[in-house]
């Protein structure tokens, strides 16, 4: 396959820059990438890679900042037309809006369509891979692994697992549950790009049975992920002692099943104690900081800095549709801002850095994804400074990269990418 170059100023991180300051990342004002076979060959600068590499086939971005593609680990593809709708808390919102419109999804053909959307919205924002949740019915992750499929992104995606505190037409059992998930892992499972997490949506609609079951299936298929939420919600926290009263606290839920390990990832993890954030450092386990959700649904706000001292993994996530954009870099304007409610800094770098590598390393996937170091996927996106008149008059005044990619993280949003590749492929491109 032919050798392209793709010829603008480049930013990728190889370590977090809160830790290694400048050693952190590379940036190449008037850089190269160089692609072959959807896997990144080098970067570099492109007065050194041009020579070296002059039968490639180029792509000119020139003026633009090519950046590896954005990972988002929360988010819903069946509450997409969820979003923005108003006025409720966690527990009402999800019984007035969220259960009524994940009913629809017992329709396959229903699942296709917005599964399709959903991606071309994730590939419009610059985001190649997500963890996402499907809805209990089999055939929406069937669904969403299919469309996934046919644009070769690295997606993540699990059946919920949920049998009570819930409307019956949305219930399974501990045992279908068991079974649909374990046909799904089967048929999807590091097939291609995609990924499997076993699901169970949270406590409150589990079963004791149902998290014996979760836990079976993350024993017997060791490489899958698993994904729920935790402490959101003071009153959803309240409810999950009542329900399971002979534990510790709620993350001790999940530990009494076996749910905690590298690849589990706890949604929110707002009103956290002490010893879960032990728990969680301990297992490598780690907390998805969802801003805008936590803001709009009024959960709460992040601790991040205790979450750093205490050592505890985090990365950052849209949480659509409690989210209110599929926008990684509308996420972290969100997320700048809730550390400055509570007197924490939270620098473009690290921003970026979390939205890429950092985010990857929290799923255990730097090694395939969230950098431009040889052998990595060649996922990645185009972001243009001059998107709208507003970021073009900032952009000018912007002495710094500092200064330039917080603009675009504050100002930015799907305008502000240019095109998406995936795998090397042209997968987005703005019209």
């Amino acid at each position: 396959m032919s050798i392209k170059l793709y010829r603008a100023s480049i930013l990728h991180f190889l370590s977090d820059p809160d830790v290694d300051g400048e050693k952190a990342y590379e940036y190449f004002e008037d850089g190269a990438l160089v692609i072959q076979d959807g896997k990144v060959l080098e970067t570099g600068e492109a007065s050194a890679l041009t020579g070296k590499y002059d039968n490639a086939d180029v792509v000119d971005y020139s003026g633009k900042l090519i950046i590896p593609g954005m990972i988002d680990t929360h988010i819903h593809f069946p509450q997409v037309e969820v979003i923005a709708s108003y006025g409720e808390q966690l527990l009402d919102w999800l019984n007035n809006y969220t259960f009524p419109a994940e009913r629809q999804f017992e329709d396959k053909k229903y699942a296709s369509k917005i599964a399709n959307f959903f991606l071309d919205e994730l590939l419009k924002c610059g985001t190649t891979t997500a963890l996402v949740f499907g809805t209990v019915h089999k055939q929406s992750v069937e669904a969403f692994f299919e469309a996934s499929e046919q644009r070769n992104t690295r997606m993540i995606c699990g059946k919920v697992m949920m049998d009570r505190n819930a409307p019956e037409f949305l219930t399974d059992t501990p045992e279908s549950s068991y079974q649909d998930s374990k046909e799904l892992i089967e048929a999807w499972h590091e097939k291609g790009r995609q990924l499997y997490a076993i699901t169970p949506r949270f406590a409150i609609t589990s079963t004791y049975e149902q998290l014996e079951k979760a836990g079976q299936l993350m024993a017997e298929h060791p490489t899958t992920f698993m994904q729920t939420h935790i402490s959101e919600n003071k009153d959803e926290v309240a409810f999950v002692r009542e329900l399971f009263p002979e534990t510790k606290d709620y993350l001790d839920v999940y530990d009494q099943y076996g749910l905690l390990g590298p690849r589990s990832v706890f949604a929110h993890g707002i009103h956290l104690e002490p010893r879960e954030h032990e728990r969680l450092r301990e297992t490598g386990a780690s907390v998805s900081f969802c801003p805008t959700s936590n803001l709009f649904l009024g959960s709460g706000l992040l601790d991040v800095e205790k979450l750093e001292k205490e050592k505890v993994s985090y990365s950052v996530a849209t949480d659509v549709g409690g989210g209110t954009s599929f926008s990684m870099l509308q996420t972290l304007n969100e997320a700048y801002k809730i550390c400055q409610l509570q007197g924490q800094q939270l620098s473009p770098l690290k921003s970026l850095y979390l939205a890429t590598l950092g985010n990857a390393k929290s799923l255990q996937l730097d090694d395939k994804i969230g950098s431009f170091q040889a052998d990595r996927e060649a996922d990645f996106a185009v972001l243009d400074y001059d998107s709208t008149p507003l970021m073009s008059l900032k952009q000018s005044k912007c002495k710094t990269l500092f200064e330039k990619l917080f603009a675009m993280i504050i100002l930015g949003d799907d305008r502000s990418v240019k095109a998406t590749y995936v795998a090397g492929e042209l997968a987005h491109e703005k019209q």
